[in-house]
């Protein structure tokens, strides 16, 4: 009869262990839940920024390529701008070498001309000088005849 109040008593013991561990498992699996809930929100918290981060890195590919393509054309545009420029350049050199070669020229032209006046207006003073000359020369021829034939006759 002892014995068999000893196992009663076991078993109740074992029982009462049994619901304690009943009611540990249930809070336990509980806990689990709570976690399990948690980190299910967890992962659908990643996946939706997953996706936003999926987005935002599209949209920063996107103004990647566009700011790369806006520095090409700024790019393209300046380097059309200074092959313009270069060639504008080499137009107005160009203009202000055939301007300074026809400057030299008209004044060469120029001083060629005065030397060619100078020289026409040497001769011209020279045939002048010699014409006077040549004219006093008869005036005195004439005033001789004049004097030589009032003396003859």
């Amino acid at each position: 009869h002892e014995e068999k109040k000893q196992l009663t008593l076991k078993v109740e013991e074992l029982e009462r262990k049994l619901e304690s561990t009943s009611a540990q498992n249930i809070e336990f699996l509980q806990v689990i839940a709570k976690r399990e809930e948690s980190i299910h929100q967890c992962q659908l918290r990643l996946e939706e920024k997953s996706r936003e981060c999926s987005s935002l890195a599209r949209q920063l590919e996107m103004a990647i390529e566009d700011a790369k393509r806006q520095v090409e054309q700024a790019r393209e545009r300046a380097v059309s701008r200074e092959r313009a420029a270069q060639s504008k350049v080499l137009d107005l050199e160009t203009q202000l070498s055939r301007n300074k070669t026809e400057l030299n020229q008209l004044h060469r032209n120029k001083e060629d001309a005065e030397r060619r006046y100078e020289s026409r207006l040497q001769d011209l003073r020279d045939r002048l000088e010699q014409s006077e000359s040549t004219n006093r020369s008869m005036q005195n021829y004439v005033q001789f005849l004049k004097s030589s034939y009032d003396n003859v006759f």
